[in-house]
């Protein structure tokens, strides 16, 4: 049985809930002869990929939904081999190459050039070309841009790039002079509870209060996939919904409160020991280390009155994550911010 977040995704530009204007200009675009390189960016849980599913519909019609999932070999120039997950249509790639680290200008040019070279197979298809979905292209090395970018500009002809992210600061500008920008803005929280409202009259659920369609939209951050998460969990929690009945949270939200608690209870050396065995278990979670430390940050933030102290916090946390995006172990950068931030609050503490 799948999520309700999956179940409910919309797969067809007319279907789609919220930003009815850009939805408009998108189906033009892919109605006319010439369509572009794109680089769609905007916060989590805003709709990019569904938006990128929805072009692909209309670009293809319904075969570019026929997809299989690939394991594909990149050997590097050192003869070491990557191992990669692509998902694929007869019209399309999807593939996330920032799952290989450092090594992902490999898989940028020898998939990008093995697809470019290719004609269509499909000799009815409505488009001549193949498109290439790449996920976070933010996280995408200095070195796999500037091979991006010439490939961008080689194999126009038979191959289009869309490119997801979160954020375009990170992104070389010869790629964003090469692409159509398209920023999918966060839901507001009136169009968040319009699709809760819309999802449970198709799950023939008892009616969502409006108090609680409102305070899950909050809670969510603006983020419509956690709201959809957080509503089916709210669902297997009380059925029928209650007007008061409390916002189910994330089990790793909980786990970090706990943490940071400890944090601010004891600054010495077995605090941080016990502290990185926690975020040892978050990492092997699979939770990204990046969020781990924003929530934590967020929380410790809101944890102490002194203003002084906030922002002490709010600069270590923005060094560390620096660090974080850099280098190459997480846990080193997670307990070096831990660490740096009970010194911080202990001389803070004694000299009061």
């Amino acid at each position: 049985m799948a999520l309700w977040v999956d179940k409910h995704r919309p797969n067809n530009l007319d279907k789609l809930d919220y930003h009815a204007d850009l939805s408009l200009h998108l189906k033009k675009l892919c109605a006319s002869g010439d369509f572009p390189h794109m680089l769609v960016y905007g916060p989590p849980g805003a709709g990019k990929k569904t938006r990128v599913v929805a072009i692909l519909r209309e670009l293809f019609g319904p075969g570019s939904e026929k997809i299989k999932i690939d394991q594909r070999i990149f050997e590097t120039p050192s003869k070491r081999k990557l191992e990669l997950n692509i998902v694929s249509s007869n019209y399309h790639l999807e593939v996330n190459p920032s799952d290989v680290g450092n090594y992902d200008r490999v898989v940028i040019q020898d998939l990008l050039k093995e697809v470019a070279q290719t004609q269509q197979v499909d000799a009815s298809a409505q488009k001549r070309f193949k498109v290439v979905v790449i996920h976070e292209a933010d996280l995408l090395t200095r070195d796999a841009q500037a091979g991006l970018r010439r490939t961008m500009e080689k194999y126009m002809g038979n191959l289009r790039i869309i490119m997801c992210c979160n954020t375009t600061s990170k992104i070389i500008g010869p790629i964003q002079s090469r692409c159509l920008l398209v920023r999918i803005g966060a839901p507001t929280t009136n169009e968040i509870c319009k699709v809760l409202h819309k999802i449970v009259k198709k799950e023939y659920c008892a009616p969502l209060p409006d108090n609680l369609a409102m305070r899950l939209a909050e809670e969510s951050g603006r983020n419509l996939r956690r709201a959809i998460l957080m509503l089916e969990t709210a669902k297997v929690q009380c059925h029928p919904f209650k007007d008061d009945q409390p916002i189910p949270h994330m089990d790793w939200e909980d786990f970090i409160t706990l943490t940071v608690n400890q944090i601010l209870k004891a600054q010495n050396p077995e605090s941080l020991l016990d502290v990185r065995g926690r975020m040892y278990e978050l990492i092997n979670h699979c939770i990204d280390p990046a969020t781990i430390l924003k929530t934590m940050a967020k929380q410790l933030v809101d944890k102490v009155p002194d203003n002084e102290l906030k922002m002490r916090f709010i600069q270590e946390a923005a060094f560390y994550e620096h660090r974080l995006r850099v280098g190459q172990k997480a846990i080193f950068h997670l307990e070096a911010f831990v660490a740096k931030v009970m010194s911080v609050y202990k001389r803070h503490i004694m000299s009061q």
